[in-house]
């Protein structure tokens, strides 16, 4: 017999076959640094998601605190434009936002909230904040509606 022949029978691994061994491993890495770029992705996203909730929520106490000091509801009875929006910007921030306010001649106010994404993957988000506007005043006359 020839030297052909591997012990148990088969043939020997020799040639293309043994270049194979340990592509397993880099497929393996592959699709763990897939995974690991997907988890960032969607981290930074809830990331940007919760940023949006917050400006919203300081937005929207920001706007209803300026409505109250110009409809006199605040305690110390009918504010100006300038305090109503003073009242909005300290709302804005201690929610931890920055913003704008604005008073319409009907009393309604607008203000609009900035806050930067904060956490551990802020940086994906490129110093982008996020925005969110909320608007207050008193509910017209009349009726409600059915």
């Amino acid at each position: 017999m020839s030297g052909a022949a591997a012990p148990g029978g088969g043939a020997s691994r020799c040639g293309r076959a043994g270049r194979e061994d340990g592509s397993g491993s880099v497929v393996l890495l592959g699709v763990v640094a897939v995974a690991l770029a997907l988890a960032v992705a969607v981290a930074g996203l809830g990331g940007a998601v919760a940023a949006r909730h917050r400006a919203q929520a300081a937005a929207d106490l920001a706007a209803l605190a300026a409505a109250d000091a110009v409809l006199g509801r605040a305690g110390s009875g009918r504010a100006g434009a300038a305090e109503a929006c003073a009242r909005a910007a300290r709302v804005l921030r201690a929610n931890g936002a920055q913003g704008g306010c604005a008073v319409a001649a009907d009393g309604t106010v607008r203000v609009d909230a900035r806050v930067r994404a904060g956490g551990p993957f802020a940086a994906l988000l490129a110093g982008v904040p996020a925005r969110a506007a909320a608007r207050a005043g008193a509910a017209p006359a009349g009726p409600l509606p059915p």
